[in-house]
Formats: C-alpha cells, sequence, structure tokens
C-alpha cells in the first residue's frame, strides 16, 4: 500500500471512529498513528476524498465521509430549520439558507442520490441542484421532505 493510501485509509477511520473538527485535530491524531503530514497534504487529501463539514450538536462542525448519511452522524435534528427558501427555473432548482449551512444541507442531497438530481453545487448559503431535464417535481419533493421536512413550509 502506497503511503497516500496508507494515510488517506487512516484518515477515513478516524473520520468514521471519531468527531474531528478541524484539520488540526486531524494531524495530531495522524501523527499520534505514526503518519506525518502537512497542513497543505492533508487539505489535498480531504478535498480528493470529497470530506465534507457537517453541523454537530456537541463539537460545532464534524469532518463526514461522503458515503454517509445524515443518519450516520448525529447531526443536528434541527439542519432543516437552516433552510430559508426554495426556488426553481426550468431544470434547475435553488435551495438558499443560513450562512454556512449550504454545504453541510447538500451532503445528505448527495448522499442519497435523487433519481432527479444530476448534481449539486453549494456555496456558503446557497445550494444549485442541477435537475433531469424531464424530472419529476412530485418525486423531487417527496424525496426532499424526507430528509427535510421544513420544506413544506417554504413553497
Amino acid at each position: 500500500m502506497s503511503q497516500k493510501a496508507h494515510r488517506e485509509a487512516l484518515i477515513r477511520k478516524i473520520i468514521r471512529t471519531e468527531f474531528v473538527g478541524s484539520q488540526e485535530e486531524l494531524l495530531k491524531r495522524l501523527n499520534e498513528c505514526g503518519v506525518d503530514a502537512t497542513q497543505s497534504t492533508l487539505s489535498r487529501d480531504l478535498k480528493a476524498m470529497h470530506v465534507a463539514k457537517v453541523p454537530h450538536k456537541q463539537k460545532g462542525y464534524i469532518y463526514v465521509l461522503p458515503n454517509n448519511t445524515h443518519s450516520d452522524i448525529q447531526m443536528s435534528s434541527n439542519i432543516s430549520d437552516n433552510i430559508t427558501g426554495i426556488a426553481f427555473s426550468g431544470n434547475m432548482c435553488v435551495i438558499t439558507t443560513k450562512p454556512g449551512y449550504a454545504s453541510a444541507i447538500s451532503v445528505p442531497i448527495d448522499n442519497l442520490s435523487i433519481s432527479e438530481v444530476l448534481g449539486t453545487i453549494a456555496g456558503d448559503n446557497t445550494i444549485l441542484l442541477i435537475l433531469r431535464e424531464e424530472f419529476d417535481m412530485e418525486t423531487l419533493m417527496s424525496q426532499l421532505h424526507m430528509l427535510f421536512p421544513s420544506l413544506r413550509t417554504l413553497l
């Protein structure tokens, strides 16, 4: 196993088993496990692994792997309360959030693999969902409501 593959496997293990909230914390854990890495190397690894940060009740924010769903982690139970709007234009959907929540809210959307969604792009407070050309609004909204019940009040 290459050094990079070993480091990434260890990063996955740490993120799956611990609530890690910063790169500094993750670097310390890697070092404790005998892996030396720089902050820039770790940053590149996290980006390549599509690691995201999501809100956590006790820690503020924690790292999660892309194959984790919101039920796999102790995400704030009211995360959907941070969605402030939803609008459609053609085959695009824009979900607005309170500042800092767009990425955390887009992770479970990506992980659910909603058939109507080709992909998401998340900024600080806005998520763009690119929808299939002939998407079914009822199917899309039904699946989004399963994740975020508060969306019903925004339409």
